[in-house]
């Protein structure tokens, strides 16, 4: 399952945000300290390295006698050189197939039913992960069945040929969704040479090219326990869980830094404004403006000014919606960064009128101008937003296998203890962190410029990508 938008701790979609700050108003009152919230995170979540490298972290929650075993690996599109696009995410769907202690085809997968175990996988752009949730008296028999399927991969050439079909349908069901044109054009023009890195659903060639021994490069360069990490989450004993990951995974061995090795190429970066215009049968038109936002691993500071910034924005009330969406310009828009260690995407999008479409992209880009002034933030606005941001990181507690899947995707994107500061971080944020972020990563900084729009509305207003990338410069 290639998964692009699980983006944890509180980068939930705007409608869902806006959900879930309804149902936390009363309790966003009741929130201690930043300081206190950290404290319970780090009560929670415990953590031990083996030998190997292997990084083990349990998070201990007895609500319901389960418990969720997950491998979180640094693989995922940014990992993928050039005939290897999209092999990231199909490495996920052969990990629970025929291993060394399973052989046979669907073994595995009877084995896990035995167990009472679900279990699923997802691909994103710096990680992948694999996880199986099951009755916490299984633990044990949990644990060995992942490192099988971990450790001991055969990749056979008919499961191999089974699992490409099913990609290459995930691939033409994504292909068939409105706007899947648009969203890849955008990645193209925002990424460059480096959209392959930023793409895991990846190139229908190289998928349809996949070899084992592709397979076992990927498993021989990323699959290692150093670069890897097991969070167990539920109703567990982490003494229990330490010294069981020790007895199971201790004997995998080490090996050399892959990023060392095999290192990530930079990013290249975005020269000048570009325009994108695609054409599809919708009966709004979408404006969609894109830039490159910071690294979590060298601007971590602009990440937290960002999740905080893209708050404000979104908030019912604020000056943005009020002049953007109150006043009919566009019937909605949303702001985001997504966070990545190998420069993160920042989205504005929002949907408007065809007819209106030239008029909703100068007031936005007016708007925009008008964010970098002094005055456009208030202490009142900000403060709310911080509060909420904290509540959203500690409701991730609430649910054990869901937590896991959190801890995995930032151990992977920006190390575990960014997460653990994140409550301290929000705390400290200022209007002037959100200016400056603003200033270094949005206003006045090239940017791609995209619409979607149906082509028999764009016959009656003649918007051409050539305009778009000369927004301003043209009647």
């Amino acid at each position: 399952m290639v998964n692009t938008k699980e983006t944890p701790p509180v980068r939930y979609p705007l409608r869902l945000l806006r959900g879930i700050l309804a149902i936390a108003g009363g309790l966003a009152l009741a929130v201690g300290t930043a300081g206190a919230q950290r404290a319970e995170l780090e009560r929670s979540i415990q953590r031990t390295v083996l030998p190997n490298g292997l990084e083990v972290i349990v998070v201990e929650n007895h609500g319901v006698p389960l418990a969720t075993v997950e491998i979180d690996v640094r693989n995922g599109s940014f990992t993928q050189d050039w005939g290897y696009e999209g092999l990231s995410h199909l490495y996920e769907h052969m990990f629970f197939r025929a291993n060394g202690d399973y052989p046979e085809p669907d073994e595995f997968q009877e084995r896990a039913s035995a167990l009472g175990a679900v279990f699923n996988g997802s691909t994103q752009e710096e990680r992948v992960n694999y996880y199986l949730t099951l009755p916490a008296d299984s633990l044990d028999a949990g644990m060995r069945l992942m490192a099988s399927a971990l450790l001991k991969p055969l990749f056979r050439t008919d499961e191999l040929d089974r699992e490409r079909a099913v990609v290459i349908g995930e691939y033409d069901r994504d292909e068939s969704q409105p706007g899947f044109g648009f969203q890849r054009a955008m990645g193209h023009a925002l990424w460059g040479a480096a959209w392959s890195r930023k793409d895991p659903l990846g190139k229908r060639a190289s998928i349809l090219r996949t070899t084992p021994d592709q397979m076992r490069e990927i498993e021989h360069r990323y699959y290692v326990p150093n670069n890897s990490a097991l969070i167990i989450s539920g109703d567990v004993n982490p003494g229990a869980v330490f010294a069981k990951a020790a007895r199971i995974f201790g004997a995998w061995p080490r090996a050399g830094d892959p990023f060392t090795r095999w290192p990530i190429p930079p990013i290249p970066p975005l020269r000048a404004d570009t325009g994108v215009l695609v054409e599809e049968p919708i009966a709004t038109a979408v404006v969609m403006l894109q830039w490159q936002g910071p690294s979590a691993g060298q601007d971590p500071a602009a990440t937290y000014a960002a999740d905080v910034f893209s708050d404000v924005l979104n908030q019912p009330g604020s000056r943005f919606q009020r002049d953007l969406v109150d006043s009919g310009i566009f019937e909605s828009l949303g702001v985001n960064y997504y966070t990545l260690n190998h420069v993160g995407p920042i989205t504005i999008s929002g949907e408007t009128a065809p007819d209106h479409v030239r008029q909703a992209i100068t007031a936005l880009e007016r708007e925009l101008d008008a964010i970098g002034r002094p005055g456009y933030f208030s202490a009142a606005e900000l403060e709310p937003i911080k509060r909420q941001r904290i509540t959203g990181t500690m409701f991730g507690l609430e649910r054990a296998s869901g937590f896991a899947h959190q801890l995995g995707f930032w151990w992977a994107v920006t190390g575990l203890n960014y997460y653990l500061g994140y409550v301290d971080a929000m705390a400290r944020e200022t209007i002037p962190d959100l200016e400056r972020y603003a200033h270094k990563y949005i206003i006045g900084k090239p940017h791609v410029r995209g619409v979607l729009i149906d082509h028999r509305a764009n016959a009656q207003v003649r918007l051409t990508a050539a305009e778009l990338s000369n927004w301003g410069e043209t009647p």
